[in-house]
């Protein structure tokens, strides 16, 4: 720490600071206690606010309060643990290495979310929901697996009206049963919108002068909640069958991921046909 007084004179109205030193472990028995110190510190005749505490009838301070009282430099390189006082470089602040946030933005295009452990999800209300366990995401007792990517065209889906993709959504309740989360999900939302279209290319009655018949939204409108059908995990079955029962009506199809207390339980399906 050579220089410093060279540069300012630094006045301790009582006591002495000890800096990076050692403390001496104590004798057998002899405990040490810390006390923040009541004394004042002085920097050529003004007073400074330096955190201090006294042990043993000393005071111990930061070093780096010294040097932003006295103007050098103080800094910490973290891969070789050093404490770097340069004296002949202004005091200057550490820019604090920003924390990744967890705190997440769903995908609006309906590209695909994989929840993650710490996830922070914002809710409608204002709140954050936190996610601590995803051990059941494509990991379920029910589901064979992984899920595909999204089925692909056999043939020229241009002939349905581009499809609206709503907005992301999170519905989020606490009661006394839990606390729950309910997250639209729109990657799963466009594999049941895909798969409709693929089950209706052998259907006759689904097409009429080369156009569909059958009409697909990704909303269901909150009337037709009570009449909606509720499956999962994803079998795609479970669209076909619709499908084949009524090919050329309007289906409405949702997906939402289920949080119930914090843990992911799983993706729901939601059909209704009208």
């Amino acid at each position: 720490m050579k220089n410093i007084r060279g540069k300012k004179e630094i006045a301790l109205v009582a006591g002495g600071i000890i800096l990076g030193a050692t403390i001496a472990a104590p004798a057998a028995g002899a405990v040490l206690t810390a006390q923040e110190s009541s004394q004042r510190f002085v920097v050529d005749g003004k007073s400074v606010q330096i955190e201090a505490y006294s042990i043993n009838g000393n005071n111990y301070a930061k070093i780096r309060d010294i040097g932003r009282a006295m103007g050098f430099n103080v800094s910490y390189d973290a891969p070789s643990n050093t404490v770097v006082i340069n004296t002949a470089e202004p005091y200057a602040e550490d820019t604090p290495t920003p924390k990744s946030s967890k705190v997440v933005t769903l995908p609006a295009d309906g590209s695909k979310y994989v929840p993650q452990v710490g996830d922070l999800i914002p809710c409608g209300d204002g709140t954050l929901y936190e996610v601590k366990d995803t051990s059941r995401f494509e990991n379920n007792c029910f589901a064979p697996g992984p899920l595909p990517d999204l089925p692909a065209p056999s043939y020229d889906w241009s002939v349905f009206p581009a499809l609206t993709l709503p907005a992301v959504e999170c519905r989020h309740f606490q009661s006394e049963y839990g606390d729950d989360l309910y997250v639209r999900n729109l990657y799963e939302t466009l594999r049941m919108a895909y798969t409709i279209y693929e089950a209706i290319k052998d259907e006759p009655s689904a097409w009429r002068d080369g156009k569909p018949l059958t009409k697909v939204s990704l909303t269901i409108p909150a009337e037709y909640e009570a009449y909606t059908g509720c499956f999962w995990p994803w079998r795609e079955s479970e669209i076909v069958k619709h499908v084949r029962n009524t090919p050329a009506f309007h289906f409405h199809v949702e997906a939402w991921d289920f949080y119930h207390n914090n843990t992911f339980l799983q993706t729901q399906y939601y059909i209704f046909v009208d």
